[in-house]
């Protein structure tokens, strides 16, 4: 029987004491695999070049070159590894910035060890991971595309599942809060990626806020 490979994780943030903890946790996990860790930006971004991890868990505000900044030079590099954003702030605003920097998700530092190793691991499947204490804030963020501007031609639809994706729910969730079969809304998905000319949802995500179809 194959043993499946080992998440390979980066951890990012300027308080020893709170970095020690979380790497800690993250050697405790079978699997995950701890392969660097940086006190500021740009020793996390050298390190996650060299390192190339699956997942980098990044401090927001970093010195020297902050997470977000990071999180945006690694997504211009078109770097694999995905960016999972940790702070003591969050709030939609803030949220925002991360996902359109590059980011696949952003949770609290109020989280336990436990759920910041379940959000690595879920970043790492691909999906998108947001703290609940910025969910209420997003929803009421997504609006209707501007008449005849970029993403206008999203159906009410595609509309609805682009405010699902971005409060990270999965297809099988969208599916079943909408009461829809989980291929449909995989074609709602497929259909928003190519009207936005993305290939995934932070990446769908990012770039409704960058057209300002996100307020």
């Amino acid at each position: 029987m194959a043993i499946a490979r080992r998440i390979r994780v980066f951890v990012a943030d300027d308080h020893p004491l709170y970095r020690e903890g979380v790497t800690r946790a993250i050697k405790g996990r079978r699997e995950l695999e701890l392969v660097g860790d940086a006190g500021d930006g740009r020793e996390a971004l050298a390190g996650i070049r060299s390192a190339a991890p699956d997942v980098a868990l990044l401090d927001a505000q970093l010195p020297s070159m902050t997470g977000l900044e990071v999180a945006a030079a690694l997504t211009r590099e078109r770097s694999a590894t995905r960016v999972l954003m940790l702070s003591a702030y969050v709030d939609a605003a803030r949220v925002y910035d991360a996902v359109a920097a590059g980011a696949a998700g952003y949770i609290s530092k109020e989280m336990g060890r436990a759920e910041i190793c379940a959000g690595i691991r879920r970043v790492a499947r691909g999906e998108t991971v947001l703290a609940p204490q910025a969910q209420a804030g997003l929803r009421d963020r997504i609006t209707r595309p501007r008449p005849n501007g970029p993403g206008s031609d999203l159906t009410a639809r595609e509309r609805e599942t682009l405010k699902q994706i971005a409060l990270g729910l999965s297809a099988p969730q969208i599916a079943a809060r909408t009461n829809r079969s989980v291929p449909t809304v995989k074609g709602y998905l497929q259909s928003i990626y190519r009207k936005l000319d993305v290939h995934d949802r932070a990446a769908a995500t990012a770039e409704a806020v960058r057209l300002g179809l996100i307020d």
